[in-house]
């Protein structure tokens, strides 16, 4: 099973326990473009992180989840929680991509 706990409001799922949600999930990689083309996970959609929250309605339903990964995790944490206190429904990836031990898409 993944380790899915919360801090401070936001929900939070350890990089390498993603594998097994692969292909269920709503995975957003919210890097720039050119971070994303060096490798993300598999599934993940690019909408880089000042797209996301300039507007967030364009591309999250307030009733469905998402998970959001960055490089570290310190911008997909700093995104979730401003998308939860606008009533988004996240999950921050902590660790991110630098850390994901698994097989990356390129």
């Amino acid at each position: 099973m993944f380790d899915l706990f919360r801090k401070e409001n936001i929900k939070v799922i350890n990089v390498n326990d993603i594998d097994n949600l692969i292909g269920k999930v709503e995975l957003i990689d919210i890097r720039e473009p050119y971070e994303y083309k060096d490798g993300s996970i598999r599934s993940a959609k690019n909408i880089p992180m000042g797209e996301l929250l300039s507007e967030p309605s364009k591309y999250l339903k307030k009733e469905k989840e998402y998970y959001i990964v960055c490089h570290s995790g310190a911008r997909s944490k700093r995104a979730c929680g401003l998308l939860v206190k606008q009533g988004f429904n996240v999950v921050n990836v902590a660790g991110g991509v630098g850390s994901y031990v698994g097989t990356k898409r390129k």
